[in-house]
Parts: C-alpha cells; structure tokens; sequence
C-alpha cells in the first residue's frame, strides 16, 4: 500500500480524486481546467494515481478519459479501519453517504444523466484465461450462476441463462466489438425490446502485464440511478468470483452477490 499512501499525500492528488468522485470519466482538459498549474504537472500528478490503481485510464478514440477505482481505498479500510470502529464508523458513514445521495440527486435532476459506472480488478492470468472465462458458458456458470451463450462474433446475439434448468434468459443483447482476447463489448439489457443504440453497453478491456492482467469492465448507458446502485454492488461480485477461481480453480465459498450492499 505504499504507492495508495504516497499518492494520497499530496493535497493536488487528493483534489484530482475529489472531482473524479463528483464526476467521473473527465479528460485530462477537464481536469486542467480548475487547476492552476501546468498541464505537464497535472500530468505527472495523474501518473502517480494511475500507478497506485486509485484512478484507471479508459481511450475513447484520441481522449483519454480518467475514472476514480475505489478498489484501493476498500482496502485500506478493511486492512486499518474495519475491524476496530466499525459500528460508529457504520453509523456515521450512512449518514454522509445519505447527505451526499440527496446532494448527487438533486444535481443529477437539471441534467438527467447518469454516470457511467467502471470498475478495475488485477488477476494472476493470461489473457486468453481472462477471455475463456468471460464467454465459456460452464466458466461463466461456476463464477456468475449465470451461463453466458453465444458465438461471440461482432453482430451476434448473446444470452445471460440461468443455471437451474429453467433456461431462463434474465439478459440479453448483441456483440458490438469482439477482439479476442483483449476487447469485447455487448449491448446489456434485461428488455429485448429496446433498440441495439437505447441499450446499456459494457466493455470488457484486458491488458497484460507480465504476470498479471488488468481487466476494466466499464457499464455505460445505464437507465437510472436504481440500476447503477445495482451494477456498483453486482460487477465487483462477480468479478471478485472470477478473480477467485482463475488465481486458485475455486470460486469464493459464498457467491458474494449474496450478501447485502454497504448502501441500503
């Protein structure tokens, strides 16, 4: 954690945070713009951020765009925090977390829009381990209780099945890109009614490093506030369960979907 608490240090690096939590997915523009220093400097500010994982990097054509990963920060807090205050703590965060709610949805009411929700995770994998796991129907299975069907071509439709026999499709939708084994994006609905452009998207980006990869899952085009609340507690589930059985063949003990979000 010496890389989260190095980058934490500094006042400009913990302002760059604070306006990722107000609005997510900015450019480096955007980030210059209430910054007075130079565009060098943010920078240098952001590549410290980017190498502590506080903050992931997503290319959309020549933009960069920066999204706050609160994957560090959880664990600083179950490493120091949690297993010593915690009831006060509870306490006190809901009732911050409620204050902010009220203030992110009257702001969000001029607008209408919602934020895209993304989230990163590192694994102990190859890519093709990664890309194997994400579109084998019995992988998806074991790590999602969920099969994910389909032939994975760019055009194809593909179905989210149930596992308990039923063959229940809870979502569906296209394959937009597939690039194995470092790019697939799908339309995600839980409406086959709705148009392939009025449909949500997710991204899945697999970079290798070395030993490791870095998978990126970005939610994009969600309906409403309910369905990011759902995606901000389902996608680091699933994800954690995928982590669990590429690094040791098991799945978590308990399908960590289970358990109640931190947000009511």
């Amino acid at each position: 954690m010496d890389a989260v608490f190095k980058a934490l240090a500094d006042p400009t690096r913990r302002s760059l945070l604070d306006r990722l939590r107000v609005r997510d997915g900015q450019t480096l523009r955007e980030l210059c713009g209430e910054v007075a220093m130079a565009r060098q400097s943010v920078t240098q500010h952001l590549d410290v951020l980017v190498a502590a994982h506080l903050v992931t990097v997503v290319r959309r054509g020549r933009e960069r765009l920066h999204y706050l990963n609160t994957g560090p920060i959880h664990e600083i807090e179950q490493r120091w925090i949690a297993d010593f205050d915690r009831p006060r703590l509870a306490v006190l965060g809901a009732i911050k977390r409620q204050a902010e709610r009220e203030y992110a949805m009257s702001s969000e009411s001029d607008t209408g829009t919602v934020p895209t929700y993304v989230y990163a995770t590192y694994i102990r994998a190859t890519p093709e381990q990664v890309w194997k796991a994400l579109t084998d129907p019995e992988l998806t299975a074991r790590f999602w209780g969920h099969a994910n069907v389909s032939d994975w071509q760019a055009g194809s439709t593909w179905e989210h099945r149930r596992t308990d026999g039923s063959g229940t499709v809870d979502v569906t939708g296209h394959v937009l890109v597939a690039e194995p084994p470092t790019r697939l994006v799908l339309t995600f609905e839980d409406r086959p009614d709705l148009f392939i452009d009025q449909a949500a998207t997710v991204t899945f980006l697999i970079e290798p490093y070395q030993d490791i990869v870095r998978l990126t899952v970005t939610h994009e085009k969600l309906r409403d506030r309910t369905a990011l609340r759902a995606i901000s507690h389902g996608w680091p589930a699933v994800l954690a369960n995928l982590k669990s059985l590429l690094e040791t063949g098991e799945t978590l003990p308990q399908a960590p979907w289970e358990m109640a979000p931190t947000e009511s």
